[in-house]
């Protein structure tokens, strides 16, 4: 399924109706780039640096560990089997 997902998508790509969308919207980008560069500037920084703070919390953040059974002192040893 994922696959057919895949070509059907690089397809879209491929047609001149996107591609003409594409183009338009990335000239609409470099133009309001431009015209608010320093904070423009600032909001593509944070958009591009969130994923990989975020990826980098979820590498560092402490592991579960599984708490100790406390009932596990009083626990029976089973006898040993006498053959």
């Amino acid at each position: 399924m994922k696959p057919t997902i895949l070509f059907t998508v690089a397809m879209l790509m491929l047609l001149p109706a996107t591609n003409a969308v594409l183009t338009g919207r990335l000239g609409t980008f470099g133009a309001w780039l431009g015209a608010w560069a320093p904070f423009s500037y600032l909001i593509v920084a944070l958009v591009l640096a969130a994923p990989v703070a975020a990826i980098q919390m979820m590498l560092s953040w402490p592991k579960h560990v599984e708490p100790e059974n406390p009932m596990a002192k009083y626990r029976r040893e089973s006898p040993p089997d006498v053959e």
